[in-house]
């Protein structure tokens, strides 16, 4: 088998997504911040899962070159 390049750039997908999906949520930080500790911590807690979403096609991609198992 001849090696392809889908591996490496799928690595540095999700390092984007994982930086934009930071980013996005650091924006929001300023509003958050102001939130009772409780609304924050299922907000990041919710926000911290989400980014997963995403990975799944990605390395189903991957490993197969197909979006879908």
């Amino acid at each position: 088998m001849k090696p392809t390049l889908r591996k490496p750039v799928g690595i540095f997908a999700i390092l984007a997504i994982i930086t934009l999906w930071a980013v996005l949520v650091a924006s929001f930080s300023g509003v958050i911040g102001n939130w009772h500790i409780a609304a924050q911590t299922v907000v990041y807690g919710i926000a911290g899962i989400i980014w997963i979403a995403p990975m799944r096609p990605l390395m189903i991609w991957m490993e197969t070159g197909n979006w879908r198992a």
